[in-house]
């Protein structure tokens, strides 16, 4: 699919902020704020959380195994495809599942909030990792419900407002779970965060079925079932140079994990206080995020696909190295202000541009399934890499070399990627959702 049709690129001023003013997204900013919350909440929250109950950094950083979840939820994704829900599936297959999905997510959200680190950090373990696994649920049903909503011409613009919207969630809970713990205790934080799940579920009550989902026919015996869950994956791994594209998808974000997954260590070991890890990494971090939004935003419309997504990857390695120059100068709120500021606008933009070539590759069919493996596969190295052996590598390297070292690694990411631009395998791995159905009738009202 060449890289022109799936995206338009605007004449003016105008036309470059009203695709952002449009339905869907419009609906995909309300999306991301559901999505980013749960995140945040066994993320930087947590670890700030840990780290304050004088737990030690091995344990700590083991917590990020709490993510692998997201990164297996490939294997149930095909249910929200194919599984229509009794009673409630009358809303809508993605509706109905969106609804569901959110009242785990606000369960599982409350209960870790309601755990005591000191009385039981086991129970904290299990907690966190249900958050985990509702978190990824949530977001099976987010994705494939936000890309079928928009149309190839508003994927940039789409992939831009979830982002924002994915920013404003996290940033949101964490700034408040900060706020709120320091005057009423952790539990009081969790409890009112719990309430971001809220704008998805009424997006999906808003906004209904979206057009272009294509209809999954039921699956009854046992063989049909089995199609259902290898059929998505065999359809792309079909497509040419499908390998090479899936092992870009693992390795071109461990650096970025590897980092962004360490950072409020570093911040508690230079002695910043909690309202100033709000202020700068939540607050100066947020505004950074948001202009790295738009400059994604505006890069992929001039740039297209290919040469958006190589300046991100590149920007993305480049931004570890402000850790290494903060580990470097210790407590300083203007260099925290800095190295924040640039990994937050290298971050806003890559997310515009990688996550509107990752949904352009997913095939309309199977929306939950393929973006379920492409968004896990893109980080279960690095979630892995932190869980198991972060902590043990800042303490014998400490944290310059440990920034350092994670720029290095990914440089891999970049070279493969680039090898894809000039042999063609961008455009050519795209999927259907890169293009609007040929016949109307296919799709599901």
């Amino acid at each position: 699919m060449p890289e022109q049709a799936a995206v338009e690129r605007p004449h003016g001023a105008w036309d470059s902020v009203k695709p952002y003013l449009e339905r869907a997204p419009l609906a995909a900013l309300a999306l991301g704020i559901s999505s980013g919350f749960p995140y945040a909440m066994i993320a930087a929250t947590l670890t700030t959380r840990l780290s304050q109950d004088g737990i030690d950094k091995k344990t700590v950083t083991a917590f990020t195994l709490a993510f692998l979840v997201y990164n297996f939820k490939w294997l149930w994704a095909w249910i929200v495809d194919g599984v229509r829900l009794p009673v409630i599936g009358a809303l809508g297959q993605r509706v109905s599942w969106l609804l569901v999905t959110g009242v785990l997510v606000i369960a599982a959200v409350i209960n870790l909030g309601l755990a005591d680190p000191k009385g039981d950090i086991g129970y904290v373990a299990l907690a966190a990792i249900l958050v985990g696994a509702a978190g990824a649920s949530f977001d099976i049903v987010i994705d494939a419900y936000r890309i079928e909503l928009l149309e190839p011409r508003q994927l940039g613009a789409g992939s831009g407002m979830s982002q924002y919207g994915w920013r404003i969630g996290s940033a949101g809970a964490g700034a408040l779970a900060l706020v709120i713990s320091a005057r009423h205790g952790w539990s009081a934080g969790y409890i009112a965060c719990a309430v971001l799940a809220l704008p998805a579920m009424i997006t999906g009550l808003v906004m209904g079925e979206p057009a272009r989902r294509q209809i999954v026919i039921a699956k009854r015996s046992v063989g049909e079932v089995w199609q259902s869950i290898i059929g998505p994956f065999a359809e792309f791994l079909r497509r040419r140079g499908a390998a090479l594209v899936l092992l870009f998808i693992l390795v071109h974000k461990i650096g970025d994990t590897l980092a962004n997954l360490t950072f409020r260590l570093l911040f508690d070991d230079l002695k910043f206080s909690n309202d100033e890890i709000a202020f700068y990494d939540v607050g100066v971090g947020f505004w950074a995020y948001l202009i790295g939004i738009f400059l994604g935003g505006w890069a992929f419309t001039r740039l297209g696909i290919k040469r958006s997504v190589m300046v991100a990857l590149i920007l993305m390695a480049v931004s570890n190295l402000s850790f290494a120059a903060l580990a470097a100068a210790g407590h300083s709120n203007l260099g925290m202000a800095g190295s924040i500021g640039f990994e937050n606008i290298a971050s806003g933009f890559g997310g515009v541009v990688v996550v509107a070539y990752f949904s352009a590759l997913c095939d309309l069919r199977f929306t939950a399934a393929q973006y379920a493996l492409i968004s896990a596969a893109a980080s279960i190295v690095g979630r892995f890499v932190t869980g198991t052996s972060a902590g043990g590598m800042i303490e014998q390297m400490g944290y310059v070399n440990f920034y350092l070292l994670t720029t290095l690694v990914a440089l891999p990411g970049i070279a493969i990627y680039w090898w894809m631009m000039r042999t063609g395998l961008v455009d050519e791995a795209l999927g259907s959702a890169a293009s609007m159905p040929a016949d109307p009738a296919q799709s599901e009202g």
